[in-house]
């Protein structure tokens, strides 16, 4: 009933298991789909683009219409002043042109004389000439908001990246515990049966009594690596589990009952994946995230040096307003500076442009600095990506090597039983024999998962892990 319990947790956690399978077992691509959907550093990522969603929000929120309405009374000893109802509104645009619209209704007797009194309207234009005509703070905001964005989602794929890279390679490490102590208890139990014989055959004549120190001393030896290699797993399960979470943001400790794959070293799980290098290098320098989130923050910074060279302009504005006597707009008679109308042109410009000449100055030296930085990252990945390259290469051939040695060690092993049970071995020989296949199995065991383990790397170092 336990068991059938731990099957239904892990199942619901990792959307893998089918009902129907009451094998518990856990394979690297079933964790790493656990580690994308619950992990507190992928949730947290997403939260930041959340966050630039909302900025995105905001900035578009400086092109929204505004309107207003001013209503102004002043009495004194009796004296009306004035009395002013003044609704209106104003529309921005892309380009920094602002149209306006409003009402007015002036009375009373003591007023600014430029004022008209009486109902009137007007509709109206303000257009930067110069400064600001090409780029504005709003406009920048807005732009780099959007980049924000872009930048947050390739900072989540850069924190995925790299917390499945972690997950992975304490994957590896678990499986190799795993199955590292799976052959000493499966050495222990072997010698325990070679002890009771060993014990039998002593008590019938058939052997000297001092076979049963060796006997015994090598059965004591697989329980003290038994005992050793428990420790290990637990250790390498303890740290597993911190990269289990559940759906509710709380930690998840995997069931004792959950073991490997029993496909664990085999090598179609790893069919999708590139492990060509020259293919690798050319992805790397196109796709990796680090390399594309400076791409996005020379962008960024771009944006705004185009906004302090706006500082280097002088600010000429220009205002139009056609007004009509009434609440009527569009009487169309008169327009453009023959009657009612109103305009202003304001000119503004710093003698000697010292805070725009400063501000465009270090923006063009952060460019440089961003630049630096990319070249140093890109020439990183590219040793990163031939480094795991090499060790991934090197691996696969000592796996091979180590294979064929095992197969050599495990035909002396058995060739050893055979002059044992013609008389011309001993037990020291055959435990000898023994010691080395387990010593060549347990090291088979630890290349896999290094050569596993290394692939993962390797896709990690391209950017690759998603």
């Amino acid at each position: 009933m336990n068991k059938i319990i731990a099957y239904i947790i892990v199942s619901i956690i990792s959307n893998f298991a089918h009902a129907q399978n009451l094998s518990l077992t856990l394979n690297a691509e079933e964790l790493l789909q656990i580690v994308r959907k619950f992990h507190p550093i992928v949730k947290q990522a997403q939260l930041n683009i959340d966050k630039a969603d909302a900025e995105i929000t905001i900035a578009r929120g400086a092109f929204n219409p505004i309107i207003g309405n001013i209503i102004s009374n002043k009495t004194f000893s009796n004296t009306e002043y004035y009395n002013l109802f003044n609704p209106n509104i104003t529309i921005p645009t892309w380009y920094g042109i602002e149209f306006s619209s409003g009402l007015k209704n002036l009375s009373g007797y003591q007023y600014d004389p430029s004022e008209t009194t009486g109902q009137t309207s007007f509709i109206g234009i303000s257009i930067p000439l110069i400064k600001n005509l090409v780029l504005d703070k709003r406009r920048a905001y807005l732009k780099q908001s959007k980049l924000h964005k872009e930048m947050s989602v390739t900072e989540q794929n850069i924190a995925i990246n790299n917390v499945l890279m972690e997950a992975a390679g304490q994957y590896w490490e678990w499986v190799k515990a795993y199955e590292v102590h799976e052959l000493v208890k499966k050495n222990w139990a072997v010698s325990i049966q070679r002890f009771e014989m060993i014990k039998k055959t002593i008590q019938n004549g058939e052997r000297a009594a001092i076979d049963s120190v060796e006997a015994l001393t090598q059965l004591q030896n697989f329980e003290f690596q038994k005992n050793e290699t428990w420790l290990s797993l637990q250790k390498e399960n303890l740290e597993l589990n911190a990269f289990l979470w559940k759906e509710n943001n709380s930690p998840y400790e995997l069931p004792a009952e959950v073991v490997p794959s029993k496909k664990w070293d085999d090598e179609t799980v790893i069919e999708s994946f590139n492990l060509n290098l020259n293919d690798l290098l050319a992805t790397a320098q196109k796709n990796h995230p680090e390399l594309k989130l400076y791409n996005q923050k020379l962008n960024f910074l771009s944006i705004d040096k185009e906004l302090k060279f706006q500082e280097l302009l002088p600010k000429l504005d220009f205002k139009y307003n056609h007004l009509t006597d009434g609440y009527t707009f569009l009487k169309t008679e008169n327009l453009l500076f023959k009657n009612n109308f109103q305009y202003e042109l304001k000119l503004e410009m710093p003698l000697f442009f010292s805070k725009g000449r400063g501000e465009f100055k270090k923006a063009k030296i952060k460019i440089e600095e961003t630049k630096i930085a990319r070249s140093q990252k890109s020439l990183t990945v590219d040793l990163k990506v031939k480094y795991y390259f090499n060790e991934f290469e090197n691996y696969k051939t000592q796996v091979k090597l180590q294979r064929e040695m095992l197969t050599n060690f495990i035909k002396l092993f058995k060739a050893e039983e055979r002059l044992i049970l013609n008389g011309e071995s001993s037990l020291f020989l055959i435990n000898s024999r023994e010691n080395k296949v387990l010593e060549a199995e347990r090291k088979l065991v630890e290349l896999k998962a290094k050569y596993f383990k290394s692939i993962y790397s390797l896709q990690w170092s391209a950017g690759l892990l998603k």
